[in-house]
């Protein structure tokens, strides 16, 4: 009877295990789906590719995009892809880089949240600019079975000058 019981409770644990192994591989899949997602971002952006652009958010009226200026909220993916277009009008030959991604998916896994940094090199009017430090943060979402974005929010770090 104790070999059975034994027998068991290891048939148990090592399906516990498998079980907890599966989880993990699959949580590794989705992340690595959602880094795929934030550099085909910054490819789209480098390219100025809004069809790119466009497979990458999700397309709802109730979307957002919080961009570097005080007043750019922008809400809906007709309104998000018309700031984008606009935006591709007055820059060129972009460069982005990304470091410190962070990803992080709910317990469900149809939902996730990132961080990273950027830095943005661009032409503006003839005259190379740059935003260095970027912050990158948003929510992506998987509908349909394809992670899109959902929100997300560009922020510039302040200079306090403490110490001056």
């Amino acid at each position: 009877m104790k070999t059975i019981l034994s027998a068991i409770l290891l048939s148990v644990l090592i399906l516990a295990s498998s079980c907890e192994q599966q989880k993990e591989k699959k949580c590794q899949e989705e992340k690595e789906a959602i880094e795929n997602l934030l550099e085909n971002y910054i490819l789209a952006n480098e390219n100025q590719d809004l069809d790119l652009i466009e497979s990458i958010w999700a397309t709802d009226d109730d979307i957002v995009l919080y961009g570097t200026d005080s007043d750019e909220r922008i809400v809906g993916w007709a309104n998000i892809r018309s700031g984008i277009k606009e935006q591709f009008g007055f820059i060129s030959d972009t460069y982005i880089s990304a470091s410190n991604q962070f990803i992080k998916l709910n317990c469900t896994g149809n939902t996730a949240w990132f961080a990273e940094t950027l830095n943005y090199n661009y032409m503006y009017k003839g005259t190379a600019h740059k935003y260095e430090g970027l912050r990158f943060t948003g929510v992506v979402a998987k509908i349909d079975g394809e992670w899109r974005l959902v929100q997300a929010h560009l922020s510039l770090p302040a200079s306090v000058g403490i110490g001056d």
